[in-house]
Formats: structure tokens, sequence, C-alpha cells
């Protein structure tokens, strides 16, 4: 029985690879490669190799040259750029609040408006006030007669003093009662400026140039001085020309800023969109390093005048520090990151060489070597895929963007057939 089964596995071995081959035959007769195969055969070479294209290859890329992109390196004038994310901030945000129990009897201002310093937003009502005023007044007046007469009484006393027909008690006590009359005024006139600075609480102003925000009470509304609640403040006011932009930057960065300060201003630009720009100057250096981030806050005085910056709002901020003459610069995808940091393939010969470098800083698509590489060398902008050190390497011309690249005429459409008659 097992040599029966035997028998019958080798015949159905034999059927299956005596299909094959009648299938391997059928094949090449119909792609007209059996000349090609018989011709290599009796060469003494195998059909696979004579199938290869011709051309040298490579020991590290045996499907022919790397097609890549390449860019000649040139020193080139380039700014000293910091780049960095802030938060712009106004340079004084002032809390609106009474500074005496009242009532609001008028509300002078809109919200949202840009005030200037000095105008009256609120009214509180100041009739109380007016009235003590009047009595203070009116008190002043009194003290100021009762001083007058204590003068007249003292000059009579010293008169008589004079011709011995009065005594030293009657003129000190003279004396004493007129001292008494003007310190009973000073008391009143100190009185007044109290009830007149109380009075000037009334009218509630705009303490600096700025916007202001959401109006929280309006008219009728009693307010009170020890109210802690949430509603004490009438309103804010953000004094936002100038406005400060705030941004932290890493400390390895802090000897430079602080030496291109010590030469003059440092520019900083803030970067609302593509198209709008505002600069100034770095007006405030935190004194002290944040060790969780390792980082130092910054903040730039900027001029917005066209209220282009709001508080609250990030932006891009960049820190021109000065200018590079002699910068060596290549486009940023030329650089490649590795296990062991930053290297990009330079082309020599045809080859490429993988080289670390060191990369100072990245700006506007440009990456700035600071080590490894030396002017005029060509360096690997597009196809680094397939790229390893000592590949063979063909340079390509870039590919034009989509945008760039010119349309094509379009071939004109054959006019429709005319129906016949």
């Amino acid at each position: 029985m097992r040599i029966v089964r035997l028998a019958v596995m080798g015949a159905l071995a034999i059927a299956v690879c005596g299909a094959g081959y009648y299938y391997r035959d059928e094949v090449v007769k119909r792609l007209g490669l059996g000349a090609a195969a018989s011709a290599a055969e009796k060469a003494g070479a195998s059909p696979a190799a004579s199938a290869q294209p011709q051309g040298r290859r490579g020991r590290l890329n045996p499907g022919g040259p790397v097609p890549v992109v390449v860019s000649k390196v040139e020193k080139k004038e380039m700014p000293i750029v910091i780049e960095a994310v802030g938060t712009v901030q106004a340079v004084a945000s002032i809390q609106i609040k009474a500074r005496i129990d009242s009532q609001i009897t008028k509300v002078n201002v809109e919200e949202g408006a840009l005030v200037k310093e000095g105008d009256l937003l609120f009214e509180l009502d100041s009739r109380t006030l007016r009235a003590q005023l009047g009595q203070i007044e009116a008190q002043i007046r009194k003290d100021q007669a009762q001083v007058q007469q204590a003068r007249r009484d003292l000059q009579r006393y010293e008169e008589l003093l004079a011709k011995n027909a009065g005594t030293v008690v009657s003129r000190d006590t003279a004396f004493t009662a007129l001292k008494a009359a003007e310190a009973q005024l000073e008391a009143d006139e100190a009185a007044k400026a109290s009830v007149q600075t109380s009075l000037s609480y009334t009218a509630i102003r705009a303490p600096v140039s700025g916007r202001i925000g959401s109006i929280s009470s309006k008219a009728g509304t009693v307010i009170r001085v020890n109210d802690n609640s949430a509603a004490a403040a009438l309103a804010t006011i953000n004094q936002v020309d100038p406005i400060y932009v705030a941004f932290a930057v890493p400390q390895i960065y802090l000897p430079d800023i602080r030496a291109a300060m010590a030469k003059g201003e440092v520019k900083v630009v803030a970067l609302i969109d593509d198209d709008h720009k505002q600069a100034g100057a770095i007006a405030f250096i935190e004194n002290s390093v944040d060790p969780n981030t390792g980082t130092v806050t910054t903040k730039a005085r900027i001029g917005n005048a066209n209220e282009g910056l709001w508080p609250g709002q990030f932006v891009k901020v960049e820190i021109v520090l000065g200018v590079d003459p002699d910068a060596i610069a290549v486009p940023a995808p030329a650089v490649q990151l590795g296990p062991q940091g930053p290297y990009l393939f330079v082309i020599k010969d045809g080859v490429a060489e993988l080289r670390p470098v060191v990369v100072k800083r990245t700006q506007n698509g440009e990456s700035v070597i600071g080590k490894g590489l030396a002017d005029g060398e060509q360096v690997v902008v597009d196809g680094h895929l397939r790229l390893v050190n000592g590949a063979n390497v063909v340079v390509r011309p870039s590919t034009p963007s989509p945008a760039a690249a010119p349309a094509q005429a379009q071939p004109p459409r054959p006019s429709p057939a005319q129906p016949r008659g």
C-alpha cells in the first residue's frame, strides 16, 4: 500500500513540473525572448544577465545612479535672526473702580471705545458732597472773621499795655484767642480740601490713553467701595499704543542678545501675517532664567498706532541681532536629521558623501551652516530617499512648482460632424 502511494505522488510531481515547463515555453514564445535566450546560452551567459540594461552600476546602488537635485553653496549676507513665539500684552491694564460709595448718574463712554487720558468716563451722584462743601466754606468765612477780630483785640491790648493801662494777662489771653482762631481756620480749610477730593471722585476720568473694555455698571447702579464682587470694576482700560510683545528665548541666546543690546537697540519684528509686520525694540529682559524650561522672558516695546497688535494675541517674533556678511547658507531641505545629529549629502565627482554639519540657525527657508561645509560645494536638496554614503548620483534639474509651470497648449478639438441633409 505504501509503495502505491509513493508511486502516485511521484506521478503527480512529474505532471506538475511538466506543466510548469510547458507554461514557461509558451511565455517565452509569446514575448519573443526565445532567440535572445538561445543566443545567450550559446555565448555562455545566463538569460537573466543578458536582460539587464547596460551601464555602470555602483556597489551601493545596483539599480543605477540616483537622480538628485543639487544646489551650489555660496557665501552671502544673512541677518542674524532668532525666531520665537510671543504674546501681545498691554503696557498698562487698569481696572476702573469707584473710590466712594455713590450712585452712577451718567456713563459718557461706549464699550470698546478708544479714550484719551483725562476723558470723563463716569459721573457719580455728588449732591451730598457739594452740600458738605458749602457748609465748610461757610465755616471758613466765619473762621476768617474771628481771626480778624482776634488780631484787632490783640493789637488793642498791646497798646494798652504799652501805656500801662492794661495787664499782661489780658494781652496773653488775646494772643491765645488769635492762635485758636487761626488753628480753627486751618482745620476747616483741610476739611474743605478733603471734601473737594471726595467730590473729584464723582467724576471718573481715564488715567491713561487706551481701549476701554466692556462696562459692567450702567447709569443708576449703586456702587460700594468695599464690594469685592466681579462687578466692582466699572471697566478696564488697556494701553495699546505702544504695546508689549512678551516671548521666551533659549538661554543659549542670552549672551548674544545682551551683547547686541550693549551696542544699541535690538530690533524686534512682530509678524502678524505674511503681509503685515510691526517693528520695535527690546525693552526688558527678565533677571533670571526659568529653570523648568531653560528660557528667559523678554519683552519688546512696539508702536501700535494702527492697533495691528491686540492684547492676548499670539504672534511670531524675529529678533534681529545683526548681519553675518560671510554666512554659508543652504536650502533648509538639504539638511537631514540623523541619530548623530544633522547631516547633508555633498556631491563630488558624481558620488554622494554623507557629511555631518553644525547648523547655527534656520530662517526664511535657509539653514546657516556653522561647521562642516565649504564655499563652492554642491549639496543635495532633493532625492535623499535612496541616497547612502558613496552612492553614485546623476544631477537632474529641479521640478518647477505647478503654479510656475507654463500651461501646455491644448490640442484643438475636432469639430462635430455636421448632420447630412
